[in-house]
């Protein structure tokens, strides 16, 4: 599976969605994620560890605890597939106008 489908499959899902939100704010450890959850602890490890694998969250030692961020790599992935889309819609328009503007001189 390449990494876009991983990416798009852990984002399908409300719960990894909300874990991403809590993390914007910053790193977090999984009891600190959990709280704000209706899940267990393991629960959250399992939706993060989908998130870690699709490159969208990074973890780091702390102690003998884990904190869990967002991964900007792989959210610029990401925007680099969105952005790509972006530019064909763009390029698209501008030749409609410019069509249009064509026609008006005629």
């Amino acid at each position: 599976m390449n990494t876009y489908q991983l990416q798009f499959d852990a984002l399908a899902d409300i719960t990894r969605r909300g874990i991403l939100a809590k993390l914007i704010e910053g790193p977090l450890a999984v009891g600190e994620l959990a709280a704000d959850f209706p899940m267990s602890r393991p629960a959250i490890s399992q939706h993060l560890r989908v998130l870690k694998e699709a490159n969208l969250v990074s973890d780091s030692a702390d102690g003998n605890r884990r904190l869990y961020s967002i991964n900007m790599t792989g959210f610029n992935s990401l925007r680099d597939y969105f952005d790509q889309f972006w530019d064909q819609a763009l390029a698209a328009f501008q030749r409609k106008a410019n069509e249009q503007k064509k026609k008006e001189k005629k």
